[in-house]
């Protein structure tokens, strides 16, 4: 089975992200590095969703990846973030579908929250793999993000001292509202807001990144 892929090329960087499993995205200095990246993640990301991915077919070799789009992205790729988008993620998805990625998503956000707890305490080494944030920071920082996103579903975040529980069930409940029908497509000054499966695959993404990230620098 091949497994779907979107490139988004940057003027520096380029991002190759499998379309059906949200969280596998990986970026290079070229398409073709981009997707021989995606590839050698594939065992890491399985490992990491653990069960959530069970029926994924690791792709072997870049003949096993159907580019499905090839499109040009904005400023935030090259910032390191894969940050465009595109008619795939308005495509119709039924309700086992939507539960699926959903699924994978809130598997993304247990293992940066399992990454970060075993860590606890640690000094995480310096360097052009995460910079110098530490785990307590980088908890701040996802944990944030996501409050900004179920904004950018066009919902409202609980505070951030509601906990991270709070943060999550108001995500999923967007996701849902926003796949309804009832989150508006814009926000009070013409921008465009966030389509749920966007959302979704960005948040798992921003999760795992930082998950490995923990896990390369402890």
């Amino acid at each position: 089975m091949t497994t779907r892929v979107l490139v988004e090329r940057g003027n520096k960087k380029v991002f190759a992200t499998a379309v059906d499993w949200p969280g596998w995205s990986r970026g290079a200095k070229t398409g073709d590095e981009a997707l021989a990246r995606l590839i050698e993640y594939g065992p890491r990301y399985k490992r990491s969703v653990g069960t959530a991915a069970a029926a994924l077919e690791l792709p072997r070799s870049i003949t096993d990846l159907d580019v499905v789009l090839d499109t040009k992205g904005d400023a935030n790729v090259d910032y390191g973030v894969p940050h465009t988008i595109v008619e795939l993620d308005r495509e119709m998805v039924s309700d086992a579908g939507l539960e699926r990625e959903i699924g994978l998503l809130e598997a993304a956000w247990n293992a940066f929250e399992a990454a970060a707890a075993k860590a606890a305490g640690k000094t995480l080494t310096s360097g052009p793999r995460g910079g110098g944030r530490s785990v307590a920071q980088m908890v701040g920082h996802v944990h944030e993000a996501d409050r900004a996103y179920i904004g950018a579903l066009g919902a409202k975040a609980p505070p951030g001292s509601d906990g991270r529980s709070a943060t999550t069930r108001a995500f999923v409940d967007a996701v849902h509202a926003k796949i309804r029908g009832e989150l508006p497509e814009r926000g009070p000054r013409g921008g465009e807001r966030w389509p749920a499966r966007y959302a979704i695959r960005r948040s798992a993404w921003h999760a795992l990144d930082h998950a490995w990230e923990i896990e390369d620098r402890s």
